[in-house]
């Protein structure tokens, strides 16, 4: 049966484009290096036609497939299992802008656009796709949205859900989906959209989207604060929503500790104050630079004369900006050279934040003393990355068999207890199974089933991602 899939899937789409053999890591092994699968084959499709034929194969033939963007997802979600069962299905080939309709203000992109060439798009027009991410260089808008990806500017635009009006999807019957609109009001019948955005390939494969663009901002200044403790830091949170309103378009928190990684692995990267407690990157956008410049001193200003900030550094240019953005943007990567550790991204009211904070940490190292914490995110939308960094010195396999269930049990609990969510932008992939089992109602877990088998009644599409077997 394989050898027959197989030279059905080259007669679908030559022998280029079914990869078999040699170094498949690229498409086998996630982004952290936490999940190495073995795939049947992986198989690569150049248009929405292809991705409907090889489809129909794999349901001929009952193979399961993997849909994969950019592999740059951080819970498993991408890469096939050990099983050497499943086909990776890469959507990289699909990557033409389709069109740009400038008058409505939309994009229709195909799946394996590389989301900084769908900005790219954009600004050509002089226009803005906001969605923004670290991975932008190399992340795909099918992946950001088959997650909903978040990102930066999450407070100002919303999630990738919020900035998508159309798709194109692939049934799990091989049959396409035209929902390509552009059309901000059509209320005709059920939102098939939203079925599909978030669902992580495991309902549909999205093929193309219509997103949304904005108008460029005319200047958008960026500042570096110092902030004392975590409620000055919503002090200013508070100070600058009332300040700034719809001009406040990023406000990230970073924790010292986080600095301090970036200083160990990147002692490149300048950080321009002194070992802050918390700092704050905020972002401001306004009609020109300025009026940005004056709104943003004029809130720092205010915010310092109340004692909630003490340094802070407004950049002067563009590359200015771009080194204070890669100060945030690099402590992934830090922790990742630091060792394999235990993420959690988790979303909490914005007012239950300091409680969590001041709850959690004491937990956590009384059952391992000299654990580190490593605390970021989008704290305008309540959007944290709480992540575990194993003691040093106690080797990180170790400390994930050891302790990862015990530590995320006291993160999440308390997260609940606040009425956050365990997983707030990354997703749930294979890593989170066993935590929607545990902690997803009955009812939501049963709706959820009854979708997937109206859409995917073989259970083909993306096995054991996301749902828990019933």
């Amino acid at each position: 049966m394989g050898a027959a899939f197989l030279q059905a899937l080259r007669a679908c789409l030559g022998d280029p484009n079914v990869l078999v053999d040699g170094d498949l890591d690229a498409f086998e092994v996630d982004w952290r290096k936490r999940y190495r699968g073995r795939a049947l084959a992986v198989a690569r499709p150049s248009c929405t036609a292809e991705v409907a034929a090889v489809v129909r194969l794999c349901a001929s033939h009952g193979v399961p497939i993997v849909p994969q963007g950019g592999n740059t997802g951080l819970v498993g979600g991408g890469v096939p299992d050990a099983s050497g069962r499943q086909l990776v299905l890469s959507l990289a080939r699909m990557a033409r802008v389709r069109a740009v309709d400038a008058d409505n203000l939309t994009a229709t992109v195909e799946a394996g656009c590389v989301l900084q060439d769908v900005q790219a798009a954009a600004t050509a027009h002089g226009l803005l796709f906001p969605l923004r991410l670290g991975s932008e260089g190399s992340c795909t808008i099918g992946g950001n949205l088959a997650s909903n990806a978040g990102g930066t500017q999450v407070l100002r635009y919303g999630n990738a859900r919020e900035l998508c009006l159309g798709l194109e999807v692939v049934t799990a019957a091989g049959e396409v989906w035209d929902g390509l609109s552009g059309l901000r009001k059509d209320n005709s019948g059920y939102d098939l959209r939203d079925l599909f955005i978030g669902s992580e390939g495991t309902l549909g494969i999205i093929t193309a989207a219509t997103v949304k663009l904005h108008p460029r901002p005319g200047a958008t200044l960026t500042a570096l604060a110092a902030c004392p403790g975590i409620d000055a830091v919503l002090a200013l949170l508070r100070a600058a929503r009332s300040r700034l309103d719809a001009g406040l378009t990023g406000f990230e928190l970073i924790e010292g500790f986080a600095l301090h990684l970036l200083a160990r692995h990147y002692p490149d990267l300048r950080q321009p104050l002194d070992a802050p407690a918390w700092a704050v990157l905020l972002e401001v956008a306004a009609g020109d630079e300025a009026e940005a410049r004056e709104r943003l001193h004029a809130l720092l200003d205010e915010a310092s004369a109340h004692g909630l900030v003490g340094d802070a550094v407004v950049a002067a240019s563009l590359a200015q900006a771009r080194e204070l953005w890669q100060l945030r943007e690099s402590i992934p990567l830090a922790q990742a050279r630091e060792g394999l550790n235990i993420k959690h991204d988790i979303a909490l009211p914005v007012s239950a934040i300091p409680g969590f904070l001041a709850e959690v940490e004491p937990r956590l190292r009384a059952e391992v003393p000299d654990l580190r914490v490593v605390v970021y995110g989008h704290l305008g939308d309540g959007n944290l990355h709480y992540n575990l960094q194993a003691p040093q010195g106690m080797p990180a396999a170790d400390f994930l068999q050891h302790h990862e269930a015990s530590l995320n049990r006291c993160v999440y609990d308390a997260v609940l207890a606040r009425g956050g969510s365990f997983s707030a932008e990354h997703g749930i992939g294979a890593l989170k199974v066993a935590e929607m089992a545990a902690r997803k109602s009955p009812v939501a877990l049963a709706l959820m089933r009854t979708i997937k088998q109206a859409l995917d009644p073989h259970g083909l599409l993306n096995p054991g991602r996301v749902l828990p077997p019933p």
